[in-house]
């Protein structure tokens, strides 16, 4: 087929169609002026089309959309390995929506006979602990002109923002689980099942630990009594804690989380000044030895250092951390067993399958270009798993315990 075109007006469709050769038709309705409309007109993305050449493949600088997806997931790979610094040392994972936490239990010899059989060593009862589990996500939503202007940098900086926004939710909501005192409910299975707080007066009652028996009401949530905080307010907290067992004999460390402004506060803690121990300063804070009116060493500063807190020093059996996430005005004593330990206070609930745990970043609607309208997802919940391993005192004085409106 032949296809002539006038010069001066481009190819048109009645070009294309070599209607001469078709014969007569009915150019009424307009079909005439569409027959001699030139076909440069309808190319590419001028008209709503995307042809092959406008498909963006790379950022502006030149590198590779398809490689920076495999580099996303690369890093989110290295960040469910790595745990969150200031949640790390309390928490532990846990697979179920409800667990049973078994405290372990005194045991004594006892007298043996010549044909008796001993009993033996077992784990108390289990306590039932429920912990809740949502799906949270952060989408992220690139336009085609975005991605031809932007360079890597750019994108590797607002992935590096999701990172650091799953990292607060998950602390934040570790804290509400904590400064809450209110047992939640969570619905598993049709059936409502406690979240729990440390203790918080309610009817479950703590095991005994040596001679040191307890009662109803037992409550793990305290005011100060006073303005400001004072040496005896610490005393009391590491009470609370080494009641149950939770101590540095029995191979747990207790950390005290402080806000600065009661920070500075603690570090004038001496046993000169009437506390009960003197507070020994970290290098972090500049710290040297202190000596005694007679020029004796009685302290040296501490070694504790914790990845990623601000250690300050140490008080009685405390680790001091200042943390500007503890609000002013709250202190919060916990025991620790390290990393992910199953003696830890508080659990983190992750999903059964092993592949939907922590966070993801998952394809948009645009399969073969993934950045495009993709999104963040990361599954967990949280709950108390040892209800006497941790504490909060509100520097207060007068009344109950409030809830800080943070981690409300």
């Amino acid at each position: 087929m032949t296809i002539t075109m006038q010069r001066d007006r481009g190819l048109t469709f009645r070009d294309l169609l070599n209607l001469d050769k078709l014969g007569p038709i009915d150019e009424s309705g307009g079909f005439s002026e569409l027959l001699d409309t030139p076909i440069v007109a309808f190319a590419g993305a001028a008209q709503g089309f995307n042809e092959s050449g406008d498909i963006i493949t790379e950022t502006e600088d030149g590198f590779p959309l398809g490689q920076m997806w495999d580099e996303f997931q690369r890093t989110i790979n290295i960040w469910n390995s790595q745990r969150n610094a200031l949640t790390d040392p309390f928490t532990y994972d846990v697979k179920k929506n409800v667990e049973g936490v078994r405290y372990p239990e005194q045991e004594d010899f006892e007298e043996a006979d010549e044909y008796g059989v001993p009993k033996g060593q077992r784990l108390g009862p289990p306590f039932k602990m429920g912990y809740d589990f949502k799906w949270w996500d952060l989408a992220t939503r690139y336009t085609w002109r975005f991605l031809a202007e932007t360079d890597a940098a750019q994108l590797r900086a607002l992935h590096n923002q999701a990172l650091e926004a799953d990292n607060r939710l998950v602390f934040q909501r570790v804290m509400r689980a904590i400064f809450n005192d209110v047992t939640r409910i969570a619905e598993i299975d049709g059936v409502d099942v406690n979240v729990y707080p440390f203790y918080n007066g309610d009817t479950m009652v703590p095991p005994a630990w040596k001679l040191t028996t307890f009662s109803t009401g037992h409550e793990h949530y305290v005011t100060s009594g006073a303005g400001t905080v004072v040496s005896g307010d610490l005393d009391d907290l590491q009470g609370l804690l080494t009641e149950h067992g939770y101590s540095t004999v029995n191979g747990y460390q207790l950390l005290l989380f402080v806000n600065e402004a009661q920070g500075v506060t603690i570090r004038g803690f001496t046993r000169a000044g009437g506390a009960k121990y003197d507070f020994i300063p970290t290098a972090n804070v500049g710290g040297g030895i202190i000596l005694a009116a007679n020029g004796g060493i009685i302290g040296a500063p501490t070694m504790v250092n914790l990845p990623g807190l601000m250690t300050i020093g140490s008080y009685g059996q405390f680790v001091i951390i200042e943390e500007a996430y503890i609000p002013a005005g709250y202190m919060l004593a916990l025991a620790s067993k390290g990393p992910n330990n199953i003696d830890n206070p508080v659990g983190i609930r992750v999903h059964e399958k092993a592949a939907l745990r922590g966070l993801k970043l998952l394809k948009g609607a645009q399969h073969d270009y993934p950045l495009i309208d993709s999104y963040y997802s990361h599954a967990f919940g949280t709950g108390v798993r040892h209800r006497g391993a941790g504490a909060v005192m509100q520097i207060s004085a007068a009344g109950s315990y409030t809830i800080p409106t943070a981690y409300q």
